[in-house]
């Protein structure tokens, strides 16, 4: 029962000097600060086990179709390379200002699952926006089609490809929509 008594006092204390600690705000929120190492170690496995976790029982269907992975450039061009880059892309105008980095995502290969949940669901707490809240699924699996050619394709592949991908309609109704209010 003592033992009982004292795992309840120190779950109390700790909640306690973790509420003071968090009103006191002593802990620099700012982007330009990184974490603690040890913070940035736990948000980061928490982050990759959440996503795995979420995505793990979503079925990919054939990511192959040419005009899949064509509208999925267009969709990438058009969204995600300020944050993401493109081949022969070091850096953009937002990106330095991002914590924590998100991934250079035509050197990295991604899961077709967990690409899938990331942008349809975000990231809380980063600059991924859930895409899902404004693109159909069809669309977002055009992003993962065009995810899995992406890493390796040279600058001009990629001019190419963004060349002869559709146009973007979502991008040109919002385009459209915010000149409507000028």
């Amino acid at each position: 029962m003592k033992y009982l008594a004292v795992v309840i006092i120190v779950l109390i204390a700790s909640a306690a000097g973790a509420g003071v600690f968090a009103w006191s705000g002593l802990y620099n929120i700012g982007a330009d600060a990184p974490h603690w190492s040890v913070t940035a170690r736990i948000m980061q496995t928490v982050r990759d086990r959440s996503v795995h976790a979420h995505a793990k029982d979503i079925t990919v269907p054939t990511l192959d179709d040419p005009q899949l992975i064509l509208k999925g450039a267009g969709q990438y061009a058009a969204m995600c390379t300020g944050c993401h880059l493109a081949p022969g892309m070091a850096n953009s105008e937002i990106r330095p200002g991002l914590y924590p980095q998100p991934p250079v995502l035509w050197q990295t290969r991604v899961d077709p699952r967990d690409a899938f949940w990331t942008i349809k669901h975000g990231i809380k707490m980063s600059a991924m926006p859930a895409w899902g809240g404004s693109h159909d699924d069809d669309t977002i699996w055009s992003m993962v089609a065009f995810l899995q050619k992406l890493p390796g394709m040279t600058q001009q592949q990629y001019k190419d490809i963004v060349a002869r991908a559709p146009p973007d309609e979502d991008m040109k109704m919002e385009m459209d929509h915010a000149h409507m209010h000028e």
